[in-house]
Parts: C-alpha cells; sequence; structure tokens
C-alpha cells in the first residue's frame, strides 16, 4: 500500500450515501458575473483558498495548477478546531459551465458531497452549492459541525461578492 492509501485507510469515507444522519444545506449566492467567467474562477482548484476562511487554515497539498476534470483525486490539509486534518476529494461529475460535484474520499466526514451548480441570470451568475454530509467523529456533535459549515458557507457566499464587485485579473466580474 502506498503512503496516500495507507493516510487514508483511517480516513476513508463510506463508499455510498449513508441512509441515516445525512444533513443536507443548500445556498445561492449571485455574483455580478457572466457564466463563462464564474466557472472559469472555480475551474481553478487554486481559488478554494480564496473561498475558505483563514481559521480552516486551508491548503491544496497537490501540486498547481490542477486540470479540473471527472475522476481527479486533490488532496488538502484543514485543521479543525485545532486538529490538523488530510482531506482527499475526488471530482465525480464534471460539466463545464454547469455544475460539478466533489466528494470527500478521505478526510474528517464519513460522508461529504458538494454540488456546485452554475445558472446564467442575465449578465449575473446564480452560484448554487448543495452539500450533504455526515460527521465521522462523536466528539463532533451535529451542532457545533453544522455550525463549522454555515461559517464556511457565509464566508464563501461573502468572499464571492467580493471578488466579483472587483473583478480579478483574466475575469470579466
Amino acid at each position: 500500500m502506498t503512503p496516500a492509501g495507507m493516510r487514508r485507510g483511517w480516513l476513508r469515507s463510506v463508499a455510498g450515501r449513508p441512509d441515516r444522519g445525512v444533513t443536507r444545506l443548500k445556498y445561492e449566492t449571485l455574483v455580478d458575473a457572466p457564466l463563462e467567467a464564474t466557472f472559469a474562477f472555480f475551474s481553478d482548484a487554486s481559488n478554494l483558498e480564496r473561498l475558505t476562511p483563514g481559521w480552516v487554515q486551508f491548503s491544496i497539498v497537490t501540486p498547481l495548477p490542477i486540470v479540473m476534470r471527472a475522476g481527479l483525486e486533490i488532496d488538502y490539509r484543514i485543521r479543525l478546531h485545532g486538529v490538523p486534518l488530510a482531506w482527499t476529494s475526488r471530482i465525480d461529475v464534471w460539466e463545464p459551465g454547469r455544475r460539478f460535484v466533489d466528494c470527500q474520499i478521505a478526510g474528517p466526514y464519513l460522508w461529504w458531497r458538494h454540488e456546485h451548480r452554475f445558472e446564467a441570470a442575465g449578465s449575473w451568475t446564480r452560484v448554487i452549492d448543495e452539500v450533504e454530509y455526515l460527521p465521522r467523529a462523536a466528539w463532533m456533535t451535529a451542532r457545533v459541525v453544522r455550525r463549522d459549515v454555515e461559517r464556511i458557507f457565509r464566508h464563501r457566499q461573502d468572499a464571492l461578492q467580493q471578488i466579483f464587485d472587483h473583478p480579478i485579473e483574466g475575469h470579466d466580474g
């Protein structure tokens, strides 16, 4: 078994969606940018750091640049409540200009699925995030985890507003 496989062995996610205990959350943000520019921003994995609050101490371990596609696995490091954790996600669905889905295959959750959808709204874009998760550890109470996930996605919504209110190089926002 490779070192990565050994690392993932004790943090591996369940193979299929569990029948019980999964929390589902949905977030929508309307950004002042056309669909193509918005999707291009999300297609650059390095932008995930810009959308993640500093208290998560998020970093991408996989060498950049990353070419997004179905089947791609990306390694990250995060810190939750002072605990450093490895996280590996896989892009299960990749539909450029429309949506993509990442699923945690190893990390702090027993189950994590995040669908990113994009809809044109005139010259604007509606960014829709639908998240399903099930905490792994008993010490991670449902209330604490939900609060953290909600804080992360509120930050994400605010960050998107700031980013697309102030266009970034290479994007017409």
